[in-house]
């Protein structure tokens, strides 16, 4: 989500608790069965798979569940293939939404989207009326409490970076699609480590809330689509007032 506001510090803390629930293995897990159904089942070889497993042993994932979901990307197990599907729609407030959906029933979760954004204030976009507002980019994370913003840009221009900002307690690096694991590479053979790196949709505008009201439907939906089970990642062209903010912590 953009901003760089009260309400960005707010969502990081959502995402802490959000990872000791019971949904997080198996987003971790289906992470690592894409990459290894789209890279390989090798770790020194499938960029996107080494970082998912890195991702999970941070979340403290078994080894066993680790193991058993790379064996269902490269074939070694059966059950059902997943695939990736993105869905477009509007929120409350004319805001625009990217939803990142794996799943093993394209039908099942259409319609389960649907009803959710049905409930909640919001609807399905025509393919293309909402994707020209956003960018597809490489996301890397650092503490920055770590390094200074000269340190980081340097290694991170380096590695081919294009941008970093900063949000909060992080800095943020953002890279061309295709250089994200070559980037978080180089900061970490310069001895930086990252929080996360992952492809994003990024708002190239935003839409300011103001109104409590529409933030906490925004807010409310924002959750319940993540909290969905096949959710991958949400993304959303909004930011909240400062002024407002407070009041959905």
């Amino acid at each position: 989500m953009a901003g760089h506001n009260k309400w960005s510090k707010i969502k990081r803390g959502k995402a802490i608790t959000d990872a000791k629930r019971g949904n997080a293995f198996s987003k971790l897990a289906k992470e690592i069965t894409l990459a290894a159904k789209h890279g390989g089942g090798s770790t020194d070889m499938n960029a996107r798979l080494r970082s998912a497993v890195l991702a999970a042993r941070a979340a403290n994932m078994p080894n066993d569940n680790i193991d058993r979901a790379i064996k269902k990307g490269t074939g070694e197990l059966g059950g059902a293939q997943i695939e990736e599907i993105l869905y477009e729609a509007y929120a409350p407030g004319g805001v625009a939404m990217m939803i990142e959906i794996v799943t093993d029933n394209r039908n099942r979760s259409a319609n389960d989207i649907r009803v959710l954004l049905g409930k909640n204030q919001g609807t399905f976009a025509d393919s293309g009326s909402v994707a020209y507002l956003f960018a597809r980019r490489g996301e890397i994370r650092l503490d920055k409490a770590a390094a200074t913003e000269d340190q980081i840009m340097e290694a991170a221009l380096d590695g081919g970076a294009e941008d970093i900002v900063e949000d909060g307690d992080d800095w943020i690096v953002y890279t061309p699609t295709d250089q994200l694991f070559q980037v978080n590479g180089v900061l970490r053979e310069k001895g930086f480590t990252s929080r996360s790196q992952k492809l994003i949709y990024q708002p190239q505008t935003t839409v300011t809330i103001s109104d409590v009201d529409t933030a906490k439907a925004l807010v409310r939906l924002y959750d319940i689509l993540d909290d969905y089970d096949d959710a991958h990642h949400i993304h959303a062209n909004f930011e909240i007032d400062d002024s407002i903010a407070e009041q959905l912590d």
